[in-house]
Protein backbone atom coordinates (compact mmCIF):
# COMPACT_ATOMS: atom_id res chain seq x y z
CA UNK A 1 0.00 0.00 0.00
CA UNK A 2 1.25 3.57 -1.00
CA UNK A 3 1.41 5.94 1.50
CA UNK A 4 1.52 9.91 0.94
CA UNK A 5 3.74 11.70 3.04
CA UNK A 6 0.76 14.20 4.18
CA UNK A 7 -0.85 11.46 5.89
CA UNK A 8 2.83 9.54 7.29
CA UNK A 9 2.91 13.39 9.00
CA UNK A 10 -0.45 12.46 11.30
CA UNK A 11 0.74 9.29 12.27
CA UNK A 12 2.02 8.80 15.91
CA UNK A 13 5.54 7.81 16.64
CA UNK A 14 6.56 4.68 16.65
CA UNK A 15 7.15 2.68 19.28
CA UNK A 16 3.81 3.11 21.35
CA UNK A 17 2.47 5.95 22.81
CA UNK A 18 5.25 7.48 24.71
CA UNK A 19 6.71 11.09 23.59
CA UNK A 20 3.58 12.28 22.29
CA UNK A 21 3.41 14.69 25.63
CA UNK A 22 5.94 17.21 24.95
CA UNK A 23 4.81 17.93 20.88
CA UNK A 24 1.27 18.46 22.21
CA UNK A 25 2.68 20.95 24.58
CA UNK A 26 4.63 22.54 21.92
CA UNK A 27 1.46 22.52 19.16
CA UNK A 28 -0.03 24.55 22.21
CA UNK A 29 2.58 26.85 22.67
CA UNK A 30 2.62 27.63 18.70
CA UNK A 31 -0.39 28.23 18.61
CA UNK A 32 -0.95 30.87 21.57
CA UNK A 33 1.70 32.45 20.27
CA UNK A 34 -0.32 32.79 16.85
CA UNK A 35 -3.47 33.89 18.74
CA UNK A 36 -1.16 36.61 20.61
CA UNK A 37 0.64 37.62 17.64
CA UNK A 38 -2.86 37.81 15.45
CA UNK A 39 -4.35 39.98 18.47
CA UNK A 40 -1.68 42.89 18.51
CA UNK A 41 -0.95 43.06 14.97
CA UNK A 42 -4.12 42.78 13.96
CA UNK A 43 -7.40 43.10 15.91
CA UNK A 44 -5.94 45.84 18.73
CA UNK A 45 -5.11 48.41 16.43
CA UNK A 46 -8.31 47.70 14.60
CA UNK A 47 -10.11 48.29 17.68
CA UNK A 48 -8.23 51.29 18.48
CA UNK A 49 -8.74 53.23 15.17
CA UNK A 50 -12.90 52.43 15.43
CA UNK A 51 -12.69 54.14 18.71
CA UNK A 52 -10.72 56.93 17.96
CA UNK A 53 -13.08 57.89 14.61
CA UNK A 54 -16.00 57.48 17.33
CA UNK A 55 -14.50 60.10 19.10
CA UNK A 56 -13.85 61.92 16.36
CA UNK A 57 -18.04 61.61 15.03
CA UNK A 58 -18.84 63.23 18.46
CA UNK A 59 -16.60 65.58 18.68
CA UNK A 60 -17.47 67.12 15.86
CA UNK A 61 -19.60 71.08 15.73
CA UNK A 62 -20.82 73.94 13.75
CA UNK A 63 -17.89 75.52 11.76
CA UNK A 64 -15.73 72.51 11.56
CA UNK A 65 -14.28 71.89 7.84
CA UNK A 66 -14.79 67.95 7.49
CA UNK A 67 -13.87 65.66 3.87
CA UNK A 68 -17.06 62.75 3.73
CA UNK A 69 -16.00 59.39 3.03
CA UNK A 70 -16.99 60.07 -0.76
CA UNK A 71 -14.80 62.80 -0.70
CA UNK A 72 -17.05 65.82 -0.22
CA UNK A 73 -15.84 68.90 1.21
CA UNK A 74 -17.56 71.59 3.32
CA UNK A 75 -18.39 72.94 6.43
CA UNK A 76 -20.56 71.91 9.33
CA UNK A 77 -23.30 74.40 9.37
CA UNK A 78 -25.62 72.68 12.25
CA UNK A 79 -25.33 69.41 14.39
CA UNK A 80 -27.80 67.09 15.26
CA UNK A 81 -28.22 64.19 16.56
CA UNK A 82 -27.05 61.50 13.99
CA UNK A 83 -27.49 64.03 11.51
CA UNK A 84 -25.39 66.94 9.90
CA UNK A 85 -25.93 69.81 7.87
CA UNK A 86 -22.89 70.35 5.74
CA UNK A 87 -22.06 73.80 3.78
CA UNK A 88 -20.83 72.58 0.20
CA UNK A 89 -20.84 75.68 -1.61
CA UNK A 90 -22.52 79.29 -1.46
CA UNK A 91 -26.20 78.54 -0.44
CA UNK A 92 -25.68 75.09 -0.95
CA UNK A 93 -26.39 72.58 1.84
CA UNK A 94 -26.49 68.93 2.43
CA UNK A 95 -27.71 66.94 5.41
CA UNK A 96 -25.68 63.82 6.19
CA UNK A 97 -25.04 61.18 8.55
CA UNK A 98 -22.06 61.62 10.59
CA UNK A 99 -21.02 58.23 9.75
CA UNK A 100 -20.68 59.61 6.53
CA UNK A 101 -17.70 61.82 8.28
CA UNK A 102 -14.28 60.99 6.62
CA UNK A 103 -11.85 63.13 8.29
CA UNK A 104 -11.57 66.77 9.83
CA UNK A 105 -9.68 69.05 8.22
CA UNK A 106 -9.33 71.83 10.67
CA UNK A 107 -11.40 73.32 13.56
CA UNK A 108 -13.03 76.59 13.31
CA UNK A 109 -9.96 79.25 14.35
CA UNK A 110 -11.26 82.11 16.29
CA UNK A 111 -9.37 85.35 15.26
CA UNK A 112 -9.58 88.44 17.32
CA UNK A 113 -8.51 91.35 15.52
CA UNK A 114 -6.71 94.62 17.35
Amino acid sequence: MHFSPFVLAFAPPPGGGGGGGSSMWSTMLFLGAMVLIFYFMIIRPQKKRQDDHKKLLNNVKKGDKIVTASGIHGTVSDVEDNILVLQIADNVRIRIDKAAIGSVESKQVEVKSK
